[in-house]
């Protein structure tokens, strides 16, 4: 090796911590997990059975799409709200369906939500 190229080696060796701190990263942002989980009290009646539904075909990447199934929602009565295809609002979203619970003493229907 000649002596100049030990002189850049020693150099380029040299520079090196120097640039330690130029290390560019990607930042990506997402979204914040939905809303709380609504909680409406109602204590009679409970809802009727689920009705039947055909799940159509998925308009996408599995991954990426959730079958969302057909629930009854609480407004003023119970009202059928079909299923559809949802797309998930952030990685590793889960569908979680909506059922009774209770706060307190008093049960309650928790809707189906995202988690």
């Amino acid at each position: 090796m000649t002596r100049l190229n030990l002189l850049k080696l020693a150099l380029a060796a040299g520079l090196i911590p120097f640039f330690a701190g130029c290390v560019t990263r990607e930042v990506v942002y997402r979204p914040a997990p939905g809303p709380a989980p609504t909680a409406v009290v109602v204590t009679d009646p409970a809802p009727p059975s689920a009705q039947v539904e055909v799940i159509p075909p998925a308009p996408g990447d599995l991954g990426v799409w959730v079958w969302v199934p057909g629930e009854y929602v609480w407004r003023g009565q119970w009202v059928w709200r079909g299923g559809h295809w949802a797309a998930r609002p952030y990685p590793g979203a889960v569908w979680i369906h909506g059922g009774w619970g209770w706060r307190g003493h008093r049960r309650i229907w928790i809707g189906a939500h995202w988690r």
